[in-house]
């Protein structure tokens, strides 16, 4: 049964050794999303709730379009 288990250090070593995933568009999408948050509270005087239509378009573009508006 113990033979069945993979080697814990193997594994290890081979995710460690694996190639790093470039987070730098998710980063800045984040970053993007948070600035609209900041000024729609900015633009509209308080908090906001959000709400949210997406859509994949023909060309393989994935849209995300955004509402917000003034939390009452």
């Amino acid at each position: 049964m113990a033979e069945d288990k993979p080697d814990m250090g193997a594994l290890l070593k081979e995710v460690a050794e694996s190639p790093k995933r470039d987070n730098s568009v998710y980063h800045k999408a984040i970053a993007e999303a948070r600035q609209a948050f900041e000024e729609a509270e900015a633009t509209l005087g308080g908090p906001v709730e959000v709400r949210t239509k997406t859509k994949m378009k023909r060309n393989g573009d994935y849209v995300v379009k955004w509402t917000f508006r003034r939390l009452e």
